[in-house]
């Protein structure tokens, strides 16, 4: 069986044994944190910044008639809208989904053409010019992905999630970097797929169900990158030198009660939130590999909280926003009720 990978794969699955399901009373039960109006109709990534705001991209894909945006969270729990996202010359959309601030102050951006398109290659990554906590533009600095998803940097490098390159089986999927000096907006990066030098991580994903490979992504203080295989329902840590070069690539987690891996954030503590899409869950991955399901509930328009197609979240102190991306994909509908789910851990 051919894998997709930049060194080979060592399934050291910490986290594989089965997992018990927990009983309801174990379970913590979200809040609405934002019932938010049509304008804001599908929630996805999150980050923090310096200034201790969320940084959040609204995709819009089930009103695509509003434009993608970034808005962001206030430390006290408002939504202020940073800037309306330059459309696609072609789709006249954006799409927003993962976004984090590079070491330049600058926010970056994966706009993923593909809920807007099903001509391959047209998705980008963004660069939200920030000046004094304000966006003073925005810049297409790579273009010729096919689903750009997760979004992560570190050090000088802006790192994005290539969720399909292409359709062979097991499906190929990965993570590009690029180093932030090399993103001209008069140049823009063009990635071309398996043979490109960017993609430094590559994963594959035997779901024939779910063909939906790499997605959430973040680091930990140590520099070690965690990225999600949706379809495969695992979490893969990438270890790497100080070159930059990938040392080792090994499984974390696995299955565990898990139905997907979508978004990605890890906190303080090293540990991993993920938000399961497709059972409409958050879980918390420890460094050892170990699954807790935090919150999980069945089908729901969220009007009461509960999580309805969850498809990112992070851990504010002892608040987890959670996304609910309200797409109808798997078992989803998409529904008229558009949230952001808060759980309080205290």
């Amino acid at each position: 069986m051919k894998l997709y990978i930049t060194m080979s794969l060592a399934v050291i699955c910490a986290g594989c044994a089965p997992q018990t399901s927990p009983t309801p009373s174990q379970l913590l039960k979200p809040r609405v944190g934002f019932l938010l109006p049509d304008k804001y109709n599908s929630p996805d990534g999150m980050t923090i910044g310096k200034d201790g705001y969320i940084y959040l991209s609204m995709n819009n894909v089930v009103h695509q008639e509003f434009p993608g945006m970034i808005l962001k969270i206030t430390p006290d729990d408002k939504l202020e809208e940073v800037i309306t996202l330059p459309p696609h010359p072609e789709t006249k959309l954006a799409s927003p989904l993962g976004n984090a601030f590079g070491a330049d102050g600058n926010l970056y951006v994966a706009d993923c053409q593909a809920f807007c398109t099903k001509e391959p290659g047209k998705s980008r990554v963004l660069r939200v010019n920030m000046k004094d906590g304000k966006a003073t533009g925005c810049d297409v600095v790579a273009v010729g992905l096919n689903m750009a998803n997760g979004l992560a940097t570190r050090g000088d490098s802006v790192y994005v999630c290539e969720t399909t390159i292409n359709s062979d089986a097991p499906m190929p999927s990965g993570v590009y970097r690029f180093k932030i000096s090399e993103l001209n907006p008069a140049n823009p990066v063009k990635v071309t797929g398996l043979d490109d030098p960017h993609l430094v991580v590559k994963l594959s994903t035997q779901n024939k169900e779910h063909k939906v490979g790499a997605n959430g992504l973040d680091f930990d203080a140590a520099g070690n990158m965690y990225v999600c295989n949706f379809g495969d329902r695992e979490v893969i840590k990438v270890t790497f030198d100080e070159g930059g070069k990938v040392m080792t690539q090994s499984v974390l987690a696995k299955d565990q009660g898990m139905e997907s891996c979508d978004g990605l954030h890890v906190d303080s503590q090293g540990n991993c939130w993920v938000a399961d899409f497709l059972g409409n869950a958050v879980v918390k991955i420890s460094q050892a590999g170990k699954v807790t399901i935090i919150a999980k509930n069945g089908e729901s328009d969220g009007a009461d909280g509960s999580l309805h197609a969850p498809s990112e979240c992070i851990r504010r102190g002892d608040k987890v926003y959670v996304s609910n991306i309200n797409l109808t994909y798997g078992p989803h509908k998409s529904s008229q009720v558009y949230t952001i789910s808060v759980i309080d851990l205290k």
